[in-house]
């Protein structure tokens, strides 16, 4: 914590009462993967976290990309199995080395022991629960020794205190005791045991293991002068390696006309048993960039798909999550779900997919096109306001008397006796031929001789 402190990251700390309540484990996995979190610090024992990495796997938050860290000291303890083959990193610690000649010595005479006293003997791993218990009786053996050769008597009976008494009143050889506790120093199952004066245990050796799609390993090892010492071949991984010495393995899978058999591929070996588009294409990549490199067909002919069930890939991806080889050239879909775990390059070809429709026929133009621009509707609203607006203008003309006047004609002969009929020039034909010119906006032979509002009002309504 103080060095997350120290480099200002973000930590969010959740606590589990009920070790039993694997909802609760579920639970608490998925509000951190909403979050977009991919590093977990786990502290606890092993049981529970053997619990919490399989609610892990069955959410497949196992894959590539997160990264767990076992604040345990029993990382070889730990069922990692299932988590390992999702591809996920996997960081813990180790106390017991098995490289100690004790450690070894122990477990030699626990696979001798009577199977008919021990029966798990043989078949129960040593933890390193039972190492630390092995140390403290170890520790306590040789406080007493110690108190023995300074001839300090703890096993005469004194006065017993209460246990309850507030304040506490300590026992008379337990100071003795705990003196002795602090000068101890030995070599026990976990490495040095010694101890300083507030009675922490110091000056000991941590290992640290990260496990990986091809293992776990030992990364290197803290103690609390020199912190963590990686070890040397540490920068030399299978991920950082150098391409130029090491054989690359690039898997494909057999799709014509991409990667092929030759029809000799038997009396051929090698990336000579192949030919095709991919092929030809690896062989100019490793040509451009120098490099060695093996074509690897994949067994279950597939090109990847992750189980609904396990979430483990199968397929080219799952070779690549799996580290079982570095590269893939084949025609793989890029898909979301793959990009999730693996990267993919530029596309080296398109399909040209697209959707296709009938190309539309052109029509020739009808009668009533021109009616095409406006619905029905407003046709017919125009029209009536048209033959309305003529009719109006017609009434008006009949009722207005300027309308109404004599026509001097010398051509023919009239009556003396007959009065004059005075013309009215808007008839019902001449106000439909004003209003249609009105409404085309053209000019018209006749016009409206009324000076009053009938005239403008019909027009307002004509063109509003």
């Amino acid at each position: 914590m103080e060095a997350a402190v120290q480099n200002n990251w973000q930590v969010t700390a959740r606590s589990v009462g009920n070790i039993k309540d694997v909802q609760e484990f579920r639970r608490i996995i998925e509000e951190m993967d909403r979050r977009q979190e991919k590093r977990y610090l786990i502290d606890c024992e092993v049981e529970r976290i053997n619990t919490i990495l399989e609610q892990v796997v069955i959410l497949g938050k196992h894959s590539r990309g997160y990264h767990y860290m076992l604040a345990n000291l029993g990382f070889t303890d730990i069922l990692l199995e299932r988590v390992m083959n999702g591809g996920a990193n996997i960081t813990g610690f180790q106390i017991v080395n098995n490289e100690n000649p004790m450690v070894q010595q122990f477990i030699q005479r626990w696979v001798r022991l009577d199977e008919r006293e021990f029966p798990e003997a043989k078949n129960a791993p040593l933890k390193y629960t039972s190492a630390l218990t092995h140390d403290a009786i170890l520790v306590i053996a040789e406080a007493f020794r110690y108190l023995r050769r300074q001839r300090v008597d703890v096993s005469r009976r004194g006065s017993a205190g209460d246990c309850l008494a507030n304040p506490a009143v300590p026992w008379s050889q337990g100071i003795d005791i705990e003196r002795a506790l602090k000068m101890v120093q030995v070599q026990g199952m976990t490495g040095n045991i010694q101890f300083d004066t507030y009675g922490r245990r110091t000056n000991y050796t941590i290992d640290v293991y990260e496990m990986k799609v091809t293992g776990s390993r030992k990364a290197g090892y803290w103690n609390e002068y020199e912190r963590f010492v990686p070890f040397s071949d540490q920068q030399i991984s299978n991920d950082s390696a150098s391409s130029e010495n090491r054989t690359i393995v690039v898997t494909t899978i057999l799709e014509s006309p991409y990667v092929m058999y030759k029809k000799n591929h038997e009396q051929l070996e090698g990336n000579e048993r192949y030919e095709g588009y991919c092929v030809d294409l690896a062989y100019e990549i490793a040509k451009h960039v120098r490099i060695k490199y093996k074509l690897s067909i994949v067994g279950d002919g597939k090109y990847g798909a992750r189980d609904p069930e396990t979430k483990i890939w199968n397929g080219m991806v799952g070779e690549l999550v799996y580290g079982r080889a570095d590269i893939a050239v084949a025609p793989l879909t890029i898909t979301l779900v793959r990009e999730e775990v693996i990267d993919f390059s530029k596309p080296f070809m398109s399909l040209g997919i697209s959707i296709m429709i009938k190309k539309p026929q052109k029509s020739k133009p009808g009668v009533f096109s021109f009616l095409d621009p406006l619905a029905y509707e407003i046709w017919m609203c125009i029209v009536f306001a048209y033959i309305g607006v003529s009719v109006v203008l017609f009434l008006v003309s009949r009722f207005s008397p300027y309308e109404w006047h004599l026509e001097d004609n010398n051509e023919e002969p009239r009556d003396p006796q007959s009065p004059p009929d005075p013309p009215n020039e808007f008839g019902i034909f001449n106000s439909l031929w004003f209003s249609l010119g009105a409404f085309m906006q053209q000019g018209c032979d006749i016009s409206p001789r009324f000076v009053s509002m009938s005239y403008p009002v019909p027009l307002c309504i004509l063109w509003p």
